[in-house]
């Protein structure tokens, strides 16, 4: 073996190993100032200390920390700002792809551009100059579209840099004039939705196309065409308004934000209809609970009822705190293969990624140390109260559009150097057209982040989740505040439950040839009503008592499923409810003692108490209904009253004199119904029971 001598660097032998003192860190600065006086590096970069041993420790370790001073990465936020430069070089760069229509070369128009502020409901008008096609290159079921270009409040005739919008008009020329508004009113309601969704920060934000109505003034009759950006892309439609959930292009995001805004509403709205570029939506519709406005295609708690029969909530679902929608056992088991797609689906919700970090340095000599040993980065949860984006970026609430800001300039030095230069010019610009908004001198900054705060409270009060258990535990609170006197209806919730049970009857979900599924429309009936809607009572009441019932009417409870309690009870519950049909079911259990459950007897005083309020019960109910027409006449409703007053019994007081008088109203009832032979039967009897008072 032969040993090879080591050189007086390398022994640690003439290192001269002890603690840091004072006085090196003195010696160290002075050092450090005769090397800048006279400036000397070593090969590693590191600054050359004079050779003594003394100071050969300090100055390793000073050239370790310079080292990694020099391999420092950049900041997050210089990466990010070098990104967007990045992004806007390749934007210039794509070119006009609509150069080759030459639409510069076609007539200038005027035409007053109506833009809607959802968060103030106002509507905003300026002027603007357009070339637009004369023929249209696309069209769908209803619109058919135009290729134009609109001029940009910063340019003066520069079209060939003028930005290109699709002009969209529909086909039937009777459509209404106010239906090109609602359109607009109903994508930018839609958008302040998408912005609260954001705000939540899901793993991928989603936008909706800034939309305005054009109104072509130089033309006859000034036509009006919707205005949009055009956006190069694939397509998609994720889901409709009738429940179709796109299968082959599955996605988590565009579901998981209509399920938020049917949680965030308090079951008010629900917004659908999901299509578009990525995650840029275009033409949603929205379902409201009062199904009056927003269109035709606002198909009410029906089109919810069907969005929701077809969503599986995912992890998205899950991280914004959503609650599933109650569904049969039937229907969790058919849905299983769309929960294999959703499993697939790439979307990895934030916080719960696995977070890829190269090592450098030293930490690859032990890599297995370095994973045990980095952090993740967990951020916020979905559920806390700090947004993560800055309310006064492009919103709705500022009308905002792309062409409306300066354009950036194209003489930059380097993506590093310039990229702080440009954001901070994005960010004036900004505050330019926040003092410059579409409402004038009253909109800053600060007011339009309030409003947003302020719709952000509007939302968290609205909140209530989509399982029936969270439903009936609100309807308790509200009776216990006193906010509710009335015992039923109002639960949108439970009107959407019902609306799938009669899908079910009318065979939504099944092929033709097949039968409906029976369990998964009694679940819903019943989901329904304990969610205290009054058909849905009524008829769950009804098939445990064996009754004849109007919703699905085919369907019968076996002898071991029927409830008589819970039927009384709900039957009880719909009479309260000031259903009338009810009311007699009451008074004649009570009155013939059939149908009562085993702990309830023959009561006369109850079977009166019920005939009265029937007969005396000329208004609504508490859903809005009226029943003017009974099996039972009321004159023989009073006729009976009148004889359990005549004979007593059963906790019922005998009074011959008001049995007398309940007769006699009867007859004159029966008298206006032309019963004559009826009428003068109860005149007799009304004469009977007199007899008897005059007797006793």
């Amino acid at each position: 073996m032969v040993l090879v001598e080591r050189s007086m660097s390398e022994c640690s032998d003439d290192i001269d190993i002890r603690p840091l003192e004072l006085a090196d860190l003195q010696r160290r600065l002075s050092e450090r100032e005769e090397n800048e006086a006279e400036p000397g590096k070593s090969e590693d970069g590191g600054h050359m200390l004079p050779n003594e041993s003394g100071n050969r420790f300090f100055s390793a370790v000073f050239g370790m920390v310079s080292k990694k001073k020099k391999d420092r990465p950049l900041r997050k936020e210089v990466l990010a700002k070098m990104r967007w430069k990045n992004a806007i070089m390749k934007a210039r760069n794509l070119g006009d792809p609509w150069e080759k229509f030459h639409l510069d070369t076609y007539k200038t128009e005027r035409a007053k551009r109506h833009r809607y502020n959802a968060k103030r409901q106002r509507w905003v008008v300026d002027e603007v100059a357009v070339k637009m096609e004369e023929q249209p290159f696309n069209h769908g079921a209803m619109r058919e579209c135009y290729r134009l270009k609109k001029l940009s409040n910063f340019q003066k005739d520069d079209w060939v840099r003028a930005h290109n919008y699709v002009g969209k008009r529909y086909m039937d020329e009777d459509t209404p004039r106010s239906t090109y508004f609602e359109d607009v009113r109903l994508q930018m309601d839609a958008k302040l939705w998408g912005e609260e969704f954001n705000r939540h920060n899901p793993p991928k934000k989603v936008d909706i196309f800034q939309m305005a109505v054009l109104e072509m003034i130089d033309r006859e009759g000034s036509p009006l065409y919707h205005l949009e950006h055009f956006i190069e892309g694939n397509y998609v439609k994720y889901n409709s308004n009738s429940g179709f959930v796109k299968s082959d292009a599955i996605r988590m995001t565009p579901q998981a934000f209509s399920h938020f805004t049917f949680e965030r509403s308090g079951h008010s709205m629900i917004v659908v209809d999901i299509q578009g570029v990525g995650d840029l939506y275009t033409d949603p519709q929205i379902h409201t609970s009062r199904g009056d406005d927003y269109g035709d295609g606002n198909l009410g708690t029906r089109g919810m009822a069907l969005f929701l029969h077809s969503h599986r909530c995912n992890s998205i679902c899950q991280s914004l705190c959503l609650t599933p929608f109650d569904l049969a056992p039937s229907e969790l088991e058919a849905s299983k293969k769309v929960a294999d797609l959703l499993a697939s689906a790439k979307t990895i919700v934030r916080g719960t990624e696995e977070m890829v970090v190269t090592p450098i340095g030293d930490e690859t000599k032990s890599i297995q140390e370095y994973l045990r040993t980095r952090s993740l980065s967990s951020g916020y949860a979905s559920g806390d109260d700090k947004p993560r984006i800055k309310l006064t970026s492009i919103s709705s609430v500022e009308s905002y559009e792309s062409d409306d800001y300066p354009m950036l300039s194209e003489s930059e030095d380097s993506a590093i150097n310039s990229a702080k230069r440009d954001m901070d010019m994005v960010e004036r610009g900004r505050q330019r057209y926040d003092s410059m908004s579409d409402f004038g001198s009253e909109s800053s900054t600060a007011s339009k982040e309030n409003e947003l705060f302020n719709f952000k409270d509007m939302v968290q009060k609205r909140s209530r989740p989509s399982h029936v258990l969270g439903e009936i535990e609100h309807r308790k609170m509200l009776e216990e505040l006193e906010e509710t006197k009335s015992k039923t209806g109002g639960s949108i919730l439970g009107q959407i439950h019902l609306d799938l049970a009669k899908y079910h009857e009318l065979n939504r979900f099944v092929e033709e040839s097949e039968t409906y599924d029976h369990e998964a429309a009694l679940y819903h009936l019943n989901q329904s009503a304990k969610c205290g809607i009054l058909e849905a009572i009524i008829t769950v009441a009804y098939l445990h008592m064996g009754l004849p019932h109007n919703i699905l009417p085919d369907i019968e409870l076996d002898e071991d499923e029927k409830d008589m309690d819970v039927g009384f009870n709900y039957l009880l519950q719909a009479a309260e409810a000031n259903d009338r049909g009810a009311m007699l079911h009451i008074a004649k259990m009570y009155d013939t003692g059939y149908g009562l459950p085993e702990y309830r007897t023959v009561d006369w005083k109850q079977a009166v108490f019920w005939y009265e309020r029937a007969i005396n019960t000329n208004t609504e109910d508490e859903e809005g209904n009226f029943d003017a027409t009974m099996d039972d006449p009321q004159y023989q409703l009073i006729s009976r009253v009148a004889t359990m007053y005549w004979q007593g019994g059963n906790g019922l007081e005998k009074d011959p004199n008001k049995a007398g008088e309940q007769f006699s109203w009867a007859a004159e009832l029966a008298t206006e119904a032309m019963k004559g032979k009826l009428a003068s039967k109860y005149y007799m009897q009304a004469e009977e029971a007199w007899a008897e008072c005059e007797e006793e």
